[in-house]
């Protein structure tokens, strides 16, 4: 019987750390996960601790970081569901370890400066740093499945990034869209997406019975849209929501088509486009997503409606923020790059 990968997880803690261990766990070509916790995060000796249920008949302690002891256990991936800055600071030393790493942070989904510097980075090694940048595989499988399997680091997708991202590739990829007008992206994401830390914003008496826009024009995931789409500056506005909901995300894009196009050129586009694709769901206009459709899936639901005029277009796309935004795409990835079927552990 062939052996099953041993992965660890950093980060098991928060709420993708916490999908992605629940995923893991019962994924049959994985090997239980070693759950890791860094030095003070937690005073919780035991994930089951934090989150019942899944602790069956008994628990899954939490091991501090060791590099030692990861050797040890012949550890072959990490996945960091950590900060920013933590993955930025770890990477290179568990790359050097020849440990294959799923980042499920920013600190390494950027590839020009002027984008990355959002996140105010202080690498210890910056030509380490510059070498890894280079080599990190942009985990957007639709986009890039054939670079997966050879990937040493990959850097999972923004949950926003990748509701825009695959809302808009197949029509940029086939020309079809005018640039010059511009393509808005209203996007909205339940508090889930702000992160497990509580904050002003994020309280409940700020949420419940309010919808709230936030990081106009600054929000750190339009620099991967930019980048992967091939997009300048002044061709996209994207401007993130935060809704009354735990999780899930519905992103609204509004653009213009170079040409008078019929309803069926834009489904067909759609389909040939993600035939093979598992994970991404073409709505047949005008029926459209709704986040309880994709909630607690791995699927990103993609919808459109098209003006009378056939040159005005509105796509709607719906993704779990917590999984094809985070975990489940993680494991997508792993998937991929060890050889396993693409919704292994994820149905």
């Amino acid at each position: 019987m062939t052996s099953r990968l041993r992965a660890a997880i950093l980060g098991a803690t928060g709420y993708s750390g916490f999908e992605l261990a629940r995923i893991l766990l019962r994924h049959p070509q994985v090997e239980t996960p070693v759950m890791l916790q860094r030095s003070g995060e937690t005073t919780t000796a035991n994930l089951a601790d934090l989150f019942p249920a899944i602790s069956g008949n008994g628990g899954y302690p939490l091991h501090p970081l060791s590099w030692s002891e990861l050797e040890r256990q012949k550890i072959e991936l990490l996945f960091l569901a950590t900060p920013h800055e933590v993955s930025r600071a770890l990477v290179p030393e568990a790359v050097a370890r020849g440990i294959r790493v799923v980042d499920l942070s920013g600190a390494w989904r950027l590839r020009q400066a002027q984008h990355r510097a959002v996140y105010g980075f202080q690498d210890a090694n910056a030509v380490t740093a510059a070498e890894l940048t280079e080599k990190a595989v942009y985990g957007l499988p639709e986009l890039n499945r054939d670079r997966l399997p050879g990937a040493a680091l990959v850097a999972n997708p923004g949950c926003y990034a990748t509701s825009v991202i695959l809302a808009l590739a197949p029509l940029l990829t086939a020309d079809m869209v005018d640039r010059e007008k511009g393509i808005v992206s209203d996007s909205k994401s339940g508090v889930s997406g702000a992160g497990k830390e509580a904050t002003a914003r994020t309280h409940f008496v700020s949420v419940a019975d309010n919808l709230s826009a936030y990081a106009v024009f600054g929000h750190r995931h339009v620099g991967e849209i930019l980048e992967q789409l091939k997009l300048d500056d002044g061709e996209l506005i994207f401007t993130p929501h935060l809704l009354p909901i735990p999780r899930g995300i519905l992103s609204t894009i509004y653009l213009h088509l170079k040409h008078e196009t019929k309803p069926a050129e834009v489904e067909s586009c759609f389909h040939d486009f993600y035939a093979g694709k598992p994970w991404v769901r073409v709505f047949a206009t005008p029926r459209l997503p709704q986040i309880q459709f994709s909630l607690h899936t791995n699927y990103c639901d993609l919808g459109f409606c098209l003006a009378e005029d056939g040159r005005r277009l509105v796509l709607v796309s719906c993704v779990d923020n917590l999984l094809k935004g985070a975990a489940g795409q993680a494991v997508q990835n792993m998937n991929l790059m060890y050889g396993f079927k693409e919704q292994e552990g994820l149905l």
